[in-house]
């Protein structure tokens, strides 16, 4: 019988801003959890007031892991140092290798309208973090979905569902799972998840539970998993979650600013190349 995964920690989000201040709310990088290995940042923006928005996030750089960016509502338009440009629209997704370094922008492509999303940082073991920058890109209608006989609803980004359904992202580096789950209130589900992942689940609307723990996990809360092989959700209520799990790297983490490397000397290579337009 599988070991069922339980949470170990729920956390709330916590107001903070980034970009050319753009409202955010942040679940993974603060006081409260630090990283969860191998994510190091989980942000979440949403507001119909342009003005939360409307500044976007102007160029900027990064080396060493990776951006994912997940529109729910809105667009956003991104633009960088390799000549790659395009518009995240509702439902996509840009999974965006920095490596070795990029330059890139991310500015609204609305001026009024809800905007809301997602941006999730993973790292890179020492042998990828000065790999070529690379982009994977789907819209909402390159995204496979599994409904199962309850009518709750699974959006496969990264992974494999338990269908067998597997999503268009390939992260090779750290085996990422990515799921969108819609569920039915009263209904439960359940998820393989491989045993060698770290992972958590965050609760976009509604009100969720982990079969088998103690906590519940409310809209705009995170809820870290322990270790074992299935997740079995149950809704409350009609609710919407995201399920991201990933294989640790288990190195050392030097952070800097829009850069994470292995030590402080690879930290203070990154910011003299950027000022020296090596990126």
């Amino acid at each position: 019988m599988s070991q069922e995964r339980t949470i170990t920690k729920v956390v709330p989000g916590q107001p903070t801003s980034d970009g050319a201040g753009v409202k955010l709310t942040r679940m993974i990088g603060t006081a409260q959890l630090d990283h969860l290995d191998p994510f190091l940042m989980l942000d979440c923006f949403e507001s119909d007031k342009p003005d939360d928005y409307l500044a976007g996030f102007p160029s900027h750089p990064h080396r060493g892991f990776e951006t994912v960016t997940y529109i729910m509502n809105g667009r956003m338009r991104h633009k960088d140092s390799q000549g790659h440009e395009g518009v995240i629209e509702e439902g996509g997704v840009q999974w965006m290798t920095a490596g070795r370094g990029v330059v890139h922008s991310e500015m609204p492509e609305q001026k009024e309208g809800l905007l809301k999303g997602f941006q999730l940082w993973v790292n890179l073991p020492a042998k990828d973090k000065m790999c070529q920058p690379h982009y994977q890109e789907h819209s909402s209608d390159e995204i496979p979905r599994d409904i199962d006989e309850n009518g709750n609803i699974i959006r496969v980004i990264a992974g494999k569902s338990a269908k067998g359904t597997k999503g268009p992202i390939q992260t090779a580096q750290t085996q990422a799972s990515y799921f969108d789950i819609s569920m039915v209130a009263g209904n439960t589900l359940a998820l393989p998840i491989p045993s060698d992942h770290a992972g958590f689940i965050y609760t976009v609307s509604g009100d969720v539970t982990v079969v088998g723990s103690d906590y519940q996990v409310k809209a705009y809360h995170l809820g870290v998993l322990s270790e074992g092989e299935q997740l079995t959700l149950e809704a409350k209520t009609d609710s919407r979650l995201l399920v991201i799990t990933g294989k640790p790297i288990r190195e050392p983490i030097a952070w800097g600013g829009p850069f994470v490397m292995n030590t402080r000397e690879e930290v203070y290579q990154a910011f003299e190349d950027f000022r020296a337009n090596r990126f």
